[in-house]
Order: structure tokens, then sequence, then C-alpha cells
């Protein structure tokens, strides 16, 4: 089931593998599809291709922008089988597990834990990171695929401040599920969040806190782009997650806790893909010129 009106879609920026990975996903989850390929002329990194594609119901979109940023596990995207909603859930898993595996890098091993009977955690062989997990079918529902921000370094012992902060920023938002460190987890901290989820405009994410020794933090690679219907609400969004004014620039910022979002008008979906080649170029241009995007000049380039 395709969620039409999804809010908030996932950025993954790629040097050149972006079509031939968002294929590849395509072919490995149920109910998958590209819809739309579009190329973008003479971008800061020369021809950039924007590719959007849906993985059992939930839209992304890529792009090939140079080898500026790569992916690490600090964001991943979990996957829940769960075995009310398919038969053959764990085959399921397995079949997409060994698919993912192929040049990939295993982060937890395939196995079965103290919250699930079968999960793992793997980096594919383009860097992505998936949790795939078998869900317990008495817990309440949540989509096939949920982004999960992992908060390390110096943003560890963050996740829950984290989570009340984006629960303040967007619409239709609720707190889910949560689970704190007990005692004796060292090194992470009692009471810090070994598991979360919350909704963020009808739309489930998870967060959690590790105080392990992990050489990543946030990054570009991966951003989330946050689809407004006006000026009003780009700017409510700018001025709220807003915290490094040097990131700032074509609609992206960077949050305080250093994930990184592209406040866009949603009109930009279609400029960007059922337009002239000229009509993309002039967008395009006058993106790259600005920091926070201003919908209307951008209206009159399309328009010309």
């Amino acid at each position: 089931m395709t969620n039409t009106n999804q809010i908030i879609v996932p950025h993954l920026w790629y040097d050149k593998e972006a079509n031939e990975a968002a294929e590849f996903y395509a072919s490995i989850f149920p109910d998958s599809r590209i819809t739309n390929k579009t190329t973008l002329h003479d971008t800061p990194s020369g021809d950039a291709d924007l590719v959007s594609f849906e993985l059992w119901g939930q839209k992304f979109m890529a792009i090939n922008a140079g080898p500026y940023f790569t992916f690490n596990p600090s964001v991943s995207f979990m996957v829940n089988f769960d075995p009310s909603r398919e038969k053959d859930a764990s085959e399921k898993l397995e079949e997409v597990w060994n698919k993912l595996s192929e040049g990939g890098t295993v982060l937890m091993p395939l196995d079965k834990y103290p919250f699930s009977e079968k999960y793992g955690w793997i980096q594919d062989k383009y860097g992505l990171s998936w949790q795939l997990i078998l869900t317990n079918p008495e817990g309440e529902e949540r989509p096939a695929i949920v982004p999960s921000l992992m908060f390390v370094g110096d943003t560890c012992g963050k996740a829950e401040e984290a989570i009340n902060f984006y629960l303040s920023v967007f619409k239709n938002s609720k707190q889910g599920f949560i689970a704190r460190y007990p005692q004796g987890m060292e090194p992470d901290k009692e009471g810090t969040i070994m598991f979360s989820d919350y909704m963020l405009e009808n739309q489930w994410f998870a967060a959690m806190d590790s105080a392990r020794d992990h050489k990543f933090s946030f990054n570009e690679a991966i951003s989330f782009m946050i689809y407004c219907d006006t000026q009003a609400e780009i700017d409510d969004y700018w001025d709220k997650l807003s915290a490094v004014p040097e990131s700032e620039q074509c609609g992206w910022l960077k949050d305080k806790f250093g994930v990184s979002w592209q406040v866009v008008p949603k009109e930009m979906d279609e400029m960007m893909t059922s337009s002239t080649p000229q009509q993309i170029d002039r967008v395009n241009k006058a993106t790259l010129k600005m920091k926070k995007l201003d919908l209307a000049e951008l209206q009159k380039v399309y328009k010309g």
C-alpha cells in the first residue's frame, strides 16, 4: 500500500550508483517500482541523475551527485516482516537478507535476539544499512519500512530530546514505543534510548542511542525531504529546524543534531518530473542560487 501523500521522503546521495541501486532495491522488496528518472544538467557535480522509487509502499528519492558523502549506519532502514501481514514472513526476511548480503557487510548477524525471533543488521554493497526484523504480530502494527536514526558520539544520549523536538516540529505526530537501556549495559547509560519509535506527519520513524565507539555520525548522504504546500510551511520548517547556517543551501538544512533535511515545495516534484528539459533546467538553476527555497520565484522561472 503506497502512502500517496507521504510528506517526508528519504533522499539518498550516491556518487554514481543511484539508478543501479534503485533497480536493485526495487527487485528485492515486494510491491516496489521505479516511478521516475530525471537528469539535472550543470549542477555543481556535473550532470546529476534523479531517481524516484517506491519500496514496499514507501517513497524514496536518490541522486547521483558525486563522491562527497558516504552512507554510514547512523541512518538505517528498519524492515518489518510481520507474520500477521505476510505469510512466509520469515522466509521472505531471509531471502531479502541474502540479496542485501551480496557484497555487503554484516553489522549484526541474522539470529534470534531477546527482542525478536529473527533480526539482523546489514550494510549492503552500496553502503546503505538495513535492519531486518521479524516483528511480533501481537504488537501495534507498523509500516514495512521505517527510517531509523542512531545517536552516537556527540549526540549519544540525545535520542529522546531529538524525538521530542521532532514531535514538536511536525504535525500529526505521536510517540510510539520506548525501551530504555537497563543497568549493566555499559557503555550505554541506564535510561537512554535502546529503541523508540515515533510518528511524524503520519509516518513512522525510529531512534536509538549507542555509546559504542562508532567512527561515524549523521551526514548529507541521507537527508529527509519535507514536501510543503505553501511558502508559509516552508518558512515554518526552516525556522524551526535549521541550526547550522553554513549548511543552508538549495533548500537543504541541518538541524541541531546534525540530521539533514530538505524543505521543498510539493510542486517541485512535478516541476522536476513532468516538464520539458528547459523547464527542469531553469528550476534547477534557480534552486542552486537559493538557500531557503522561494516558491513564487520557482513558479515564475518554471513558467518562463
